[in-house]
């Protein structure tokens, strides 16, 4: 058997990495604490993981420091996206918020061909609607006449997509500059300063933080494991092989499955059209994923 090349691995990485933080919705559904509270545990839970980690394997913290800009921009950039997500799914429902979330890919494709000198290939042009639309079609839109606080919903979905992406590319920057980094030191460095942000934003709003340490602690330390640990400690391995748009569309993965475990699960009916759905949403992320002809 010839060899997996170095993209090849790292985009099996990226898939992994897409299913495990597809699992977030399971946990978020089966806690009992606000979402915006589990968001804050699974980053404080999951950074003091990684950095037991760290320090129990004597890694070195000095290179994560000389690129510490790009570490807080990131975790700016996931804190904001965690929570300009959550508020969109209180005014238009996780359905639409979730697919306004995921118009990420558009944000990264466009990186990837205005910074990253990536071709714009049709492949990618017809994937990314297809994908896209399959999802709409999974999680359904409702169009009724739109309130104020509907459009705010909408602007603060697509606000979480710009900060999706852009969480993204600062996490990919983090493992591209040059220096020789660990992922584990800076996915740990992430999940702390966003943990941290988001216990400072929920304090100025004047929400608690309060937590039962009994089931709830039990479910939220699994959750920071399976999503914040193997999940982004994936990801973030991978991010540097990897188109910054094929990224994005990989990523896709994630509210799909989430429907998938939605189904499983919790015994969601499904329907003729949400079946179609994921069928296209697959397909396009089959078509978006495969290298053009004579490409390295």
């Amino acid at each position: 058997m010839t060899p997996l090349d170095t993209e090849t691995r790292a985009t099996i990485r990226l898939l992994s990495g897409a299913v495990f933080i597809s699992f977030s919705a399971v946990f978020v559904k089966v806690l009992s604490v606000p979402p915006a509270v589990s968001a804050f545990y699974r980053l404080l839970f999951g950074g003091g993981f990684l950095l037991l980690y760290v320090l129990a394997t004597k890694r070195s913290m000095s290179n994560a420091l000389t690129g510490l800009l790009a570490i807080f921009l990131a975790a700016a950039f996931f804190a904001a996206d965690l929570w300009t997500w959550h508020r969109s799914i209180i005014y238009v429902g996780p359905g639409l918020a979730t697919i306004l979330a995921n118009f990420q890919v558009f944000f990264l494709a466009l990186a990837g061909v205005l910074f990253f000198g990536e071709r714009w290939r049709w492949q990618l042009m017809v994937a990314i609607p297809m994908a896209l639309l399959g999802l709409g079609m999974i999680v359904g839109f409702d169009w009724q006449i739109l309130t104020e606080q509907y459009r705010t919903g909408i602007w603060l979905g697509l606000l979480t997509a710009v900060f999706y992406a852009a969480f993204i590319l600062s996490l990919r920057r983090t493992r591209t500059d040059g220096r020789q980094r660990s992922a584990v030191v800076d996915l740990a460095l992430v999940s702390l300063i966003s943990a941290a942000l988001l216990g400072v934003g929920a304090a100025a709003a004047g929400d608690s933080l309060a937590l039962s340490w009994s089931r709830d602690l039990g479910i939220l330390l699994a959750y920071a494991l399976v999503a914040q640990v193997f999940g982004w400690l994936l990801i973030a391995h991978s991010l540097a092989q990897v188109p910054a748009s094929r990224v994005g569309l990989i990523l896709l993965l994630q509210p799909l499955l989430a429907f998938v475990w939605d189904v499983l699960f919790f015994s969601r009916s499904i329907t003729p059209t949400e079946l179609t759905g994921a069928a296209l949403t697959l397909l396009g992320i089959y078509l978006g994923m495969r290298k053009a002809p004579g490409a390295a």
